[in-house]
């Protein structure tokens, strides 16, 4: 690699006792430990063995020869009276970097979020296994384990694919040796072992492989903030400060503003980003250079491992940003093509830039490529489909918030989404209605940045967040004793099929438009409850009209001769019907139109 520096952990009961301390330098005659160990690590190079307060770990830094060769390492220290010695395996470079992985997830995709307890169950016998403190099994409860593993996602590839997904970002899938609520994956007790519930490591490395081999990718949903309670380094740390302590529990004040308020309190901005997420998930201190090594170095380890794509960083603004701006470059250098977006659930477009590469004037600058785009649901096609107040409200709101595009390096980097697993469902914020929810995944589809859809929206699946757990309910059909399968059209009703088929015509006629993809977006005011705006580029001009009134308008397409100029019709990319665009048209209430320009 680029970056051809190791640190390894070795963790076990009074570890430092069998390896003493040292460092090399220049200065340094020979190695403490003598030749053999050098003839028999096989390229590993050690360069200093470090003790910290805990005598159960011990970090030894390495360098990687250009000339190593993978495979098991076995690692000597002989020194008077003691010979400990432990294998690492070095292991071949995944190939196909930036082409059959670590490809980078960009406008051109179009992501789907699946919890995996809650999706599909293909292997009853890891429901419950010993060993894991969390041995609840029971669907009839949103709190307990439900069953879902990665083979049941695996089996419904070609279901997701037929739709016109792209990617697929899974909720984290590592290991959560957890006492209870396990079912989310945000609570991690060992970064190096898939959750054996879900399959391991082993089915992990499947499912990278077999999205590759339909054209698909795969999202990693990155958890650098915080770790669960019972992990090892939780239950055994290190050292003191591998933590952020404090006196008494402190959790977060979930306050981003404290991070950038040129007026703010250095108090509350610590308390914002070292205070713990819950009590349940110890906050780490990634000033800590052995902590920050530890998140890297897995990430690194999760790219070539499994074949990952993408990464989504859970619980962005609670991070150190010195500490991601250091990981995300070094995932970049690995890995040039590799995007990754931060979770950035907070209100304001300014404060949301803040966090991603942007094009303001302030003390830190981020690396970030993407952000959930939490301001384009809140302040945009929420109130366009719920709002029909003054000129400021309602669709003018979505408007409004795609104008300050300006503040970003690159809006099109940022996801886009209608709900996920913590927030209500869209159909459910809608009152159920389906015509909005129409609206919404052709505004989805067709605006700027990365569609990301939740598990189940295109089969109107509904719940309110409060709690959460009644928006994680089970895909019906993904167990084998489900009455209905909503995998096949014969399982759905006339309803739900409507609206399955209206985002599979969408989404596949995305797959082929380029104006779309990475075309450029023209938007006109809102007037009278219509918004209408444009994707396009020098091959292709897409329009979207879009009649957030329950009444019929009346649309004049040569007010946008900024963008029609050059064409005579526009087809309707559903029916296949067309409209002159020199005359007027009537748009029925609550109707997106989405017209491919022809000439």
């Amino acid at each position: 690699m680029k970056n051809n520096k190791l640190q390894v952990m070795i963790h076990g009961k009074n570890i430092a006792e069998l390896i003493p301390e040292f460092r090399i330098t220049k200065n340094t005659p020979k190695l403490p430990m003598g030749k053999e160990y050098i003839e028999k690590a096989g390229g590993l190079i050690p360069k200093a063995v470090h003790h910290v307060e805990n005598p159960n770990y011990v970090f030894i830094d390495f360098e990687i020869e250009k000339t190593a060769k993978p495979g098991i390492k076995q690692i000597d220290f002989v020194h008077p009276g003691v010979h400990f010695e432990f294998n690492y395996e070095l292991k071949p470079r995944r190939k196909g970097n930036g082409t059959e992985f670590a490809q980078g997830v960009r406008s051109e995709d179009f992501m789907y979020l699946i919890m995996p307890d809650r999706f599909a169950n293909s292997d009853y016998n890891n429901d419950k296994l010993p060993g894991y403190k969390d041995q609840s099994l029971n669907r009839d409860s949103m709190y307990h384990r439900h069953g879902g593993d990665l083979q049941g996602v695996i089996n419904h590839l070609d279901y997701l694919k037929d739709l016109g997904v792209t990617t697929v970002w899974l909720t984290p899938v590592l290991e959560n040796n957890m006492p209870n609520r396990t079912e989310h994956g945000y609570a991690i007790t060992n970064h190096y072992n898939v959750d054996e519930r879900h399959g391991g490591n082993a089915a992990y490395k499947k499912l990278g492989d077999e999205l590759h081999k339909r054209g698909m990718k795969l999202i990693q949903d990155a958890v650098y903030n915080h770790v669960g309670l019972y992990n090892f380094l939780v239950q055994d740390p290190p050292m003191k400060d591998w933590l952020h302590q404090w006196p008494k529990y402190t959790q977060t004040n979930y306050k981003d503003q404290t991070i950038f308020d040129p007026y703010g309190s250095k108090n509350q901005k610590k308390i914002m980003q070292d205070g713990w997420f819950t009590r349940q998930m110890p906050d780490l201190n990634q000033n800590n250079p052995y902590v920050s090594n530890f998140l890297i170095q897995h990430a690194i380890w999760s790219i070539e491992e499994f074949g990952v794509d993408g990464w989504r960083i859970d619980t962005y603004i609670y991070n150190d940003l010195d500490f991601m701006n250091k990981c995300n470059k070094a995932l970049i250098d690995e890995y040039p093509k590799m995007t990754m977006f931060g979770e950035t659930w907070v209100h304001g477009t300014a404060n949301q830039a803040y966090f991603a590469q942007n094009n303001m004037n302030v003390p830190f600058k981020s690396n970030l490529i993407g952000v959930t785009d939490f301001q384009t649901l809140y302040y945009g096609i929420t109130p366009a489909l719920t709002q029909n107040f003054g000129w400021t409200d309602g669709v003018n709101k979505l408007y409004q918030t795609l104008s300050n595009d300006f503040l970003y390096k690159d809006a099109s980097n940022n996801v886009i989404f209608l709900d996920n697993h913590d927030m209500t469902r869209f159909f459910s914020t809608i009152n159920e209605d389906i015509d909005k929810l129409k609206m919404a995944i052709g505004w989805l589809l067709t605006s700027r940045g990365v569609p990301e859809m939740y598990y189940g929206t295109e089969i109107l699946l509904k719940g309110v967040s409060d709690p959460d757990g009644k928006v994680r309910q089970d895909f019906p059909g993904g167990w084998k004793e489900d009455q209905q399968n909503k995998f096949t059209e014969q399982g759905r009703s006339d309803s739900e099929n409507v609206v399955f088929n209206w985002t599979r015509t969408i989404a596949n006629f995305r797959k082929n438009s380029s104006a779309i993809k990475t075309g450029k977006l023209a938007q006109f005011y809102p007037e009278d409850w219509t918004y209408t705006y444009f994707r396009y580029n020098d091959k292709q001009t897409v329009m979207v009209v879009m009649n957030t009134s329950n009444d019929e308008k009346t649309v004049d397409p040569t007010k946008y001769s900024e963008r029609t100029a050059g064409f005579t019709k526009a087809r309707n990319i559903i029916n296949s019907s067309t409209n002159d665009l020199s005359g007027a048209w009537k748009i029925p209430g609550k109707t997106l139109w989405i017209l491919e320009l022809v000439k």
